[in-house]
């Protein structure tokens, strides 16, 4: 497995998005979904839906290591949620458009510097 960061379409978002590049405390962000019956794959009545945030801003061995992946919520449900997991998405994707179209003001411990901040969802 390779890092995202080798990956042709990153290389085109880093032309596309100068802005975004020039900072380089700015967070790319990678969004993994993937669903499973926990009793068993047999008996249907139940699902479970776990969705992780992983920033790519790491080293490969970093990003997709237990310590960086982030559980964002938690979607049960009686059955396969894939048409409507939408629902259960709007507020993390209203929060990461606010993360790319306004910025955040965040403060930087290390230099002691308040800076604004981005976050792609790559």
């Amino acid at each position: 497995m390779c890092h995202p960061s080798d990956v042709v379409a990153w290389k085109h978002f880093d032309q596309m998005y100068l802005d975004f590049v020039e900072e380089p405390r700015n967070v790319r962000l990678g969004l993994c979904i993937d669903g499973f019956a926990p009793h068993s794959q047999y008996n249907r009545t139940y699902s479970c839906w776990p969705t992780f945030i992983t920033p790519y801003n790491f080293s490969s061995n970093m990003c997709m290591s237990s310590e960086y992946m982030f559980l964002n919520m938690v979607i049960p449900g009686p059955s396969n949620l894939k048409c409507l997991i939408d629902v259960y998405l709007e507020l993390l994707i209203e929060e990461l458009l606010q993360l790319w179209h306004m910025e955040v003001r965040t403060y930087d411990h290390a230099t002691d510097w308040a800076f604004m901040l981005r976050a792609a969802l790559m």
